[in-house]
């Protein structure tokens, strides 16, 4: 057993250079090759979270001038609309104010002419009225003057 642990004590004295040598290189590596590695990423994380929360604020702000924009279009297009009613209703003002005005020049148009009609009737009435009295008394006279002979 001795020989064993002599041999084992051999094995160790051996690789300690070898485990010196491991610990040292992997300082060496901590320091020299992950330390800046890990500084790197994590300034690419940062880099990236901010370049995303970048993002996403300029993705809100897009979307709100985009609502802003299309409440700004909703709202010209009421007030557009608004006048055009405005205007339609206007328009259907003037044209029945103008309907009306057509009515009353011609209900006045056919009342001068029923009164002329009514003024040349009763003309004529008493034309035919005197006319009849001369006609008949012409009649009764011609007749009259066939028998007298």
């Amino acid at each position: 057993m001795e020989q064993t642990l002599q041999a084992l004590v051999g094995i160790l004295q051996k690789a300690v250079p070898t485990i010196l040598l491991l610990l040292l290189l992997w300082f060496y590596f901590k320091v020299m090759l992950f330390g800046p590695l890990s500084k790197i990423q994590k300034q690419r994380d940062a880099l990236t979270k901010g370049a995303r929360k970048t993002a996403e604020e300029s993705l809100a702000s897009a979307e709100r001038k985009t609502t802003d924009f299309e409440n700004k279009l909703r709202d010209a297009r009421s007030e557009v609309y608004r006048e055009q009613e405005e205007m339609r209703k206007q328009w259907l003002a003037d044209q029945a104010a103008q309907i009306e005005q057509a009515r009353e020049k011609n209900a006045a148009s056919v009342r001068g002419a029923k009164d002329q009609i009514t003024k040349e009737a009763a003309i004529a009435r008493t034309t035919l009225s005197t006319t009849s009295e001369q006609l008949a008394d012409q009649i009764a006279g011609s007749i009259l003057n066939r028998r007298a002979q």
